[in-house]
Formats: C-alpha cells, structure tokens, sequence
C-alpha cells in the first residue's frame, strides 16, 4: 500500500462502549482460532495468473474549497479492482473521487485501457468502471458475490510487481453497523483480522471467500492489523440498484435515537415493566421518511415489521445475528419499499408506516461532501462568498473538527436541530482578497452572511441576484455576527473586478 493509502484507511470511525466489548469478547473467543488460521500459512502466491481482478490507476484532482475558483495538484492512486460478471469492474468510491483519468491495466500483460466512471456511490463508497472497450476484460474470470458471517476464513488479494496474486489469510472476526468514510453515512461492515504485506497499487483492494467476492477493503490499521470491508450485501445492494433505469442510492428512515436500557428513561416514556424491547426517538427529520409517515419524538420503536427491535437497537438478522436496525433499514430495503413500524406511544401501541427515499447531499442545508463538482463561489469587491460544506471545513485536515471555525462545526454537527426549516443554505464569508474596494475589510473572515442590498441569502445564486440592486450606490452587506454590516461602493467595486482577476488568478468573478 502507498503511504497515503496506509494514512487514509487508518481507523477515524466512533464505536460506542457497547460495540468496543462485544468486539473485544469476540477477539477473546476466536483468538485460539485464529492463531491456527493465519500461522498455517498466512501468505501464498497464486499461480493462476488469470486472475479475476485488474490493476486500476486513478489520477484525482480534487477543489480547493479555500480558493474555490482553483484546484489542488494532481495526485495518483493505484488500487485493484474486482472484475463483475457484467463486464464492469467495482472499486471503492473513494478510490475514483475527483478523478481526473482513469484507467485499467491487465495484471499480466500490462495492457491498458482507458475507462469511465459508470456509476458512483460516495456514501456507500462504492463505484463501478466501464472499459473503453467491452473485450477488454474477456478472458478474465468474474468474481461472483459471497456473503461471510463470523468465523468465517476469507482472504485478501494483493499483487506482486510481477501480476501473481499475493494472497494473505484472514479471519472474520465482526460483522456490525460502522461509519463509512463519508462521516453522516453507517452501513454494515466485515471486520477482518489480517497480517497485510506492504505491496503498491493497494488502495483497494478485494477480500475472496470460497473464490468468490466477499467485500472490498475499505481501511487497514497495521497497529491492530484490523481490516474493515464494505461487505458483499452492501455490494449487491448496490449492483442491483445499479442496474436500474436510475440510481437511487441507500435509503435512510430520517430518524436518530437513543438506547433504553436506562430504567428510568423506560419508565419516562411509559413503558410497562413487562415490555423489554424498544429505542427512544430523539429526532425526527421534518421530510423525511419517518416523519411524514407520522413517527414523532418519544416515540418509542418496538418492532419493524415483524422483527423485534431490542433495548440498542438490534434485531435478529437470518444471517447476522444481532445487529443495528440500520442494516435492515437502508441495506435490506430500498427507496420505495414501504416499513411497518410498531411504536409505543401515550399509553399505547399503535403502527405507523413509512416509505424509504434516500436524501441527496444537495437537500442537506451543509452538504455532507461535496465531489466530483466544482464549489459555487462570488467574490464581491475582494469579499470572498461562498456555501458553508462539510467539504469546505475538512480543508482544515483530519481533525478538522477541532481546527476548522468552531462555529462552522457546531452549525454542520447540529444543522437538523439548528435549521429544521431553512430552505436554502448557509452563506459564509471565507476571506477578504486585499484590494482598493476593501481597505479596513481585510482581517474579516468565517462569518455567515444574512443579507444583501437587503435581500435575505440563501444561495451563491441569491447573491448574483442581490448585487444588481445596489442601495444608494453602494452594496450593504449583512452578517449574522459582528460586523453585523459594511458597505462596498457599487462603482467601485464594479471597476475593481479586472484587477481583481488579475492580481489574483481568478478565471471568473463568480461561479453559480
């Protein structure tokens, strides 16, 4: 793995205590047998050169969200991709993010070919390539799907210099609910144990049961050499999404809530003492599934259709045993299916039913990411206006939670309590370029714009539309924090915009 990979898929996911234990009791359990599995032989190299994965080089070049009218530099990543039946090729999401080119190469041959972007899921972190060329991938064995469960002997696929497969053992030691690499997203994960092999090209790379497809490596810490896996029902989930007139993505119910294993809180919500199952609602999104299905805060979620739901918020999967509801909410079901729910509310049982829909980045007032598109961006006499994103606050680095502008992170961490109803998003002032039109202006930074010319802003497109009608001359622009206003000269500001351009590189004062 290259150094960024090995940085990238370090372990940044929150566990609660929980899920830390159940992990721990079962490391406990099966250490004896995994000892037996990976000491026996750990690592082999395939002699079948044939195999059914290709090499898949990546250019990516992702927007400065800091200087949104540039892009950063180009960088590169390698990876493997697991060759479909269908004549497609599946990789990691993040793997073809921003990504400038892309390309296929045999393992043996070193043939290459360009390919395209089919279809991509950032939140679910997975994406399928097209060849150029149908016949490029014939003659390669597909890989079909096989799903694991804990305990299960499965192995992770690498490649030497030479395009021998380099096969390493690993043991599933977990199957739970876990964040994805795009922070509001929590699907089903394979946690492996594996002694993984520094090898280039690695980014992705796919885990094998039986000879079949099993899951596509999605993080690997060398400190506890656990590997986490965006596993085989998530996968078929998403083909067969995919294979639909359109993608839809994964369906979400739009609530959060809250474990009842407190006495007390049971008691509050008025639970009999006989009822031993149940989660407490704690938020309800206005729009979304749940809500205009009816379900409320204080609700108490007893059942799902005709899975019982326990006091975490666990069902009795057929395959998995306990695990998150949100399996069976956004990974068993998809947009459209409609869920039955038995809620405990007043005193009283009652159902309630609700229709799936997955919620694009778009609808969200702070877009969870934002990729594969330019960011919208107004520079206005030398003031640098741009939409708050999440992907504009990770400009601040992995901890960007503690670095970025405090106030940014409390509106992006609480935005559905903060802004149940706003339509539109959040404006921000990110900087002041010095100039003529913004002398005295220049220290201003990170404040949320509310008007103006004295018309509310709601979007990049709210401002174009504000500053043609200036008051008196002059632009009068609002905020919601000190300065609470300053004032530009339209004519001013006007006859700066070429020099403006000029100083700073800028291709175009504005893109909406």
């Amino acid at each position: 793995m290259t150094t960024e990979a090995r940085q990238r898929i370090q372990p940044g996911w929150r566990r609660d205590n929980r899920e830390v234990t159940r992990g721990f009791l079962l490391f406990v359990m099966l250490s004896g047998l995994l000892a037996s599995a990976l000491h026996a032989a750990p690592v082999q190299v395939a002699k079948d050169k044939k195999a059914s994965v290709v090499r898949v080089n990546v250019t990516n070049q992702g927007y400065d969200f800091l200087h949104p009218w540039s892009k950063k530099a180009p960088y590169s990543r390698q990876a493997l991709g697991a060759v479909l039946p269908n004549g497609r090729v599946l990789v990691t999401g993040e793997l073809v993010a921003n990504s400038d080119y892309v390309e296929l190469e045999k393992a043996e041959s070193g043939e290459k070919i360009a390919a395209e972007v089919e279809v991509v899921d950032y939140e679910a972190n997975l994406a399928l390539l097209k060849p150029a060329d149908d016949k490029f991938l014939d003659g390669i064995k597909p890989l079909q799907l096989a799903p694991a469960v804990v305990g299960d002997q499965a192995s992770v696929w690498q490649l030497e210099s030479t395009g021998a497969l380099l096969i390493t053992n690993a043991l599933v030691t977990t199957v739970e609910v876990s964040r994805y690499p795009i922070d509001d997203t929590a699907l089903l994960i394979y946690r492996l144990t594996a002694s993984l092999q520094y090898r280039e090209g690695s980014f992705t790379v796919p885990v094998v049961k039986d000879g079949k497809l099993a899951g596509l490596m999605m993080r690997y810490d060398t400190r506890t050499q656990n590997v986490d896996v965006i596993p085989a029902p998530v996968i078929e989930h998403f083909l067969k999404d995919a294979a639909g007139n359109k993608y839809h993505g994964f369906p979400r119910a739009g609530i959060l809530f809250a474990a009842m294993r407190d006495p007390q809180l049971r008691r509050y919500a008025g639970l009999p003492e006989s009822e031993s199952r149940g989660v407490y609602v704690t938020e309800v999104v206005k729009d979304g599934p749940a809500g205009k299905g009816g379900l409320q805060v204080g609700d108490v979620i007893l059942a799902i259709g005709d899975k019982a739901v326990d006091q975490d918020g666990d069902y009795e999967d057929p395959q998995y045993g306990k695990v998150s509801i949100v399996h069976m909410i956004s990974t068993r079901n998809y947009q459209g299916d409609v869920l039955k729910l038995s809620v405990f509310r007043a005193g009283k049982q009652i159902p309630v039913a609700m229709t799936l829909d997955h919620r694009p980045a778009e609808d969200y007032v702070i877009e969870p990411y934002t990729i594969d598109r330019a960011p919208g961006y107004y520079v206005l006499g030398g003031l640098v206006l741009e939409e708050l994103s999440r992907q504009y606050l990770k400009e601040w680095g992995p901890d960007w939670v503690k670095k970025a502008p405090e106030r940014f992170v409390y509106y992006d961490r609480y935005q559905s309590q903060l802004f149940p109803d706003r339509d539109g998003k959040i404006v921000i002032l990110n900087q002041v370029l010095p100039s003529a039109t913004t002398v005295g202006y220049e220290m201003l930074a990170y404040l949320v714009v509310s008007k103006i010319n004295g018309i509310p802003i709601r979007s990049i497109a709210d401002v174009a539309k504000a500053v043609e009608k200036p008051i008196n001359g002059f632009h009068k622009v609002e905020f919601s924090e000190d300065p609470r206003v300053l004032y530009l000269d339209a004519k001013q500001v006007e006859d700066g915009n070429d020099a403006l351009m000029r100083n700073y590189g800028l291709p175009a004062i504005n893109r909406l």
